[in-house]
């Protein structure tokens, strides 16, 4: 890996990755130069013990490459499904830090996570190691002291827990909500479970 280049970890359930995701990583991409965006599906959030993935490890993994495949400057990691739960923001940055020790990592998040900052454990060395960019849907978050930050908005209607109720009931998604060949294999992955029960 080149260690001169603006790297950006974009972690989250995608559970299942949408069209926000991405529009989210390209605005992202496109406002601070980034070189590579790298998506890390979470194993199970320390905020969210209770409500881990719907799909498994594996299909969100083939969802998300598949969503990329068009993106050379996107690379899907399973990094955080190979460590032990839970899944805590300084072992991937830790792992960064190591592969790419002249590289300015990024860390891609939203308005809530961004607000909840000062609980994730290591605060210090996250502050330290990387900036920030935070993705928000109108009036942008406040700085925060010692902590380098860009804030970008924007707005996609797409929501995981809508398209994974859809896909239960086998109703059709609004448009442009997933692209096509994550939504083919989405529903063929329900149509599997549901033959199974």
């Amino acid at each position: 890996m080149d260690c001169n280049r603006k790297i950006c970890l974009f972690g989250g359930s995608f559970d299942p990755v949408h069209a926000g995701h991405l529009h989210i990583a390209k605005a992202a991409r496109e406002e601070c130069q980034l070189d590579k965006v790298f998506f890390l599906p979470a194993a199970c959030s320390p905020f969210k013990q209770n409500s881990c993935a719907h799909f498994s490890d594996e299909q969100r993994m083939k969802m998300l490459r598949l969503a990329t495949a068009d993106y050379d400057w996107a690379e899907v990691s399973g990094l955080d499904l190979e460590l032990p739960p839970p899944s805590w923001s300084w072992r991937i940055v830790e792992h960064f830090r190591n592969i790419a020790p002249e590289a300015t990592l990024y860390w891609l998040m939203g308005t809530d996570q961004w607000q909840a900052l000062h609980r994730w454990a290591r605060y210090d060395y996250l502050a330290a190691e990387l900036r920030f960019i935070v993705y928000h849907r109108g009036t942008a978050p406040s700085p925060r002291e010692g902590v380098c930050s860009c804030f970008i908005s924007g707005h996609h209607p797409a929501s995981s827990t809508r398209i994974r109720e859809a896909l239960q009931t086998n109703s059709p998604l609004p448009e442009n909500w997933l692209p096509e060949q994550v939504e083919h294999y989405a529903r063929a992955c329900h149509n599997a479970h549901n033959d199974r029960t």
